[in-house]
């Protein structure tokens, strides 16, 4: 009847419970590893750095056993899936559901900020034309009260005798 079990949910049962006996016996050791010529709150501290540190130790331990790093693999491989399913499966319904994905919202994005650049771009290109092509000559027509062709002002009769309107 006692047929021995090579399940690993046991073997590992068997492990945590094998970690578990050697932290209670090495912290009951540390707990009674004290003179009797201390006084009580020396004595508790004994205890507390005791427990702590066989705590410490045997969870070592285990973290850094093998089953414990396979049970961790698989757990993290385990969640990648999920979350690419879970993915595929919300962008299927979006699809379906002829709502954009989020991979349409960051394209969209994407594109009107190359074209915000481009046309900040063109605009410092213009502005530097712009102020290139307001030379001495320029100033010298302001200053004699010429109006250039920009700076002309539209006449008020556009009417010809007609009765058409002018070319402009």
């Amino acid at each position: 009847m006692n047929e021995p079990n090579n399940d690993p949910t046991t073997e590992q049962s068997a492990t945590f419970q094998k970690i578990w006996m050697e932290t209670m016996s090495e912290t009951m050791q540390a707990a009674f590893t004290f003179t009797p010529n201390s006084p009580p709150p020396e004595v508790l501290r004994q205890i507390r750095s005791g427990i702590f540190s066989a705590l410490a130790e045997s969870w070592g331990q285990f973290m850094r056993s093998p089953e414990f790093l396979d049970t961790m693999k698989q757990s993290m491989e385990q969640a990648v899936t999920f979350r690419k399913a879970t993915n595929d499966f919300l962008g299927k319904a979006r699809h379906q559901m002829q709502a954009p994905s989020s991979e349409d919202i960051d394209t969209i994005m994407l594109a009107v900020r190359h074209m915000e650049k481009r046309l900040l771009d063109r605009m410092e290109q213009l502005s530097t034309q712009m102020s290139g092509s307001k030379g001495p000559a320029a100033k010298t027509n302001r200053s004699q009260g010429r109006q250039t062709s920009a700076t002309k002002k539209p006449t008020t009769n556009s009417r010809t005798t007609s009765g058409r309107n002018a070319p402009s």
